[in-house]
């Protein structure tokens, strides 16, 4: 895991607006809010990110 509570919720929030926004949308943009949606869902549920990853980033607090 590399994504603390507050980052995770930021994703949530974001990922289902823009599902919202997919279900709304005209079908030029559909798939892009639908995939930006399903990413910010999918990384707020497992907690991981892999573009943190690659970039040595981590949100999560360290647990000694």
């Amino acid at each position: 895991m590399n994504l603390g509570n507050t980052d995770r919720l930021i994703r949530l929030v974001s990922g289902v607006s823009l599902l919202t926004f997919d279900y709304l949308a005209s079908s030029s943009w559909e798939i892009v809010f639908l995939v930006i949606g399903l990413w910010g869902l999918f990384s707020s549920a497992f907690g991981f990110c892999p573009f943190y990853s690659l970039m040595g980033m981590n949100t999560c607090p360290q647990k000694l």
